[in-house]
């Protein structure tokens, strides 16, 4: 390729950015890093690949961006949610339940996409295994903030271990996304989110009752 071929690949044209993003992360979501080709970008994005590289340098920092997005997506909604809660622990119950009842119909959508990062990671892919475990990191954080409110409302006792309910509150929203990737029925994964609540509500039930 000649120096005037290469410049006409890669002169900017026109595009959304945030809509290049959106069917970026979704594809990245679907297929993972490594099973995404550039080729299935060029499609997804409706962009020549000289302009994909133009408009964000490399894949992986596509990759990032598109991680990025499905993150902040993920716990700006969390936060509104438990923003608006008058009690802390109904809303965790009530998160869980939401979960189970989303669409799924994207088979390739179900699980977290930044645990699918973690389990798809090659072992050079440093940057990305670090941002994904970053972001599951700063996710649990805000899950320890609420159990922390609800010490403070009294819906739990002093002195409770809130990181640990936040890794296990952690767990259980992952393993509710493992299900639905799994194909379990609407009912069943309902079924196991209502469970998941009344443990959390049961929390509540032993500071009333000691």
């Amino acid at each position: 390729m000649n120096q005037d071929e290469f410049r006409r690949m890669t002169r900017a044209r026109p595009y959304d950015r945030d809509a290049a993003l959106e069917a970026a992360m979704g594809l990245f979501w679907r297929n993972g890093y490594h099973a995404t080709s550039l080729k299935d970008l060029e499609a997804a994005l409706s962009m020549k690949p000289g302009s994909i590289y133009a408009a964000f340098t490399s894949k992986e920092a596509l990759f990032l961006l598109a991680l990025e997005r499905y993150f902040e997506r993920g716990r700006d909604a969390f936060r509104t949610k438990m923003a608006h809660a008058v009690s802390p622990l109904d809303a965790l119950a009530g998160h869980l339940r939401d979960l189970a009842s989303e669409d799924f119909s994207d088979a390739g959508q179900c699980a977290c996409m930044l645990v699918k990062t973690l389990l798809n990671a090659a072992p050079e892919d440093v940057v990305i295994r670090g941002a994904a475990q970053d972001y599951l990191d700063a996710l649990r954080e805000d899950m320890a903030d609420v159990f922390e409110r609800a010490i403070m409302r009294n819906e739990l006792p002093r002195g409770t271990d809130t990181a640990r309910l936040a890794r296990l509150y952690q767990a259980d929203v992952i393993q509710l996304r493992i299900e639905a990737q799994r194909g379990v029925a609407g009912a069943e994964l309902a079924a196991l989110a209502e469970d998941m609540s009344q443990r959390l509500i049961g929390l509540r039930a032993d500071v009333f009752t000691a």
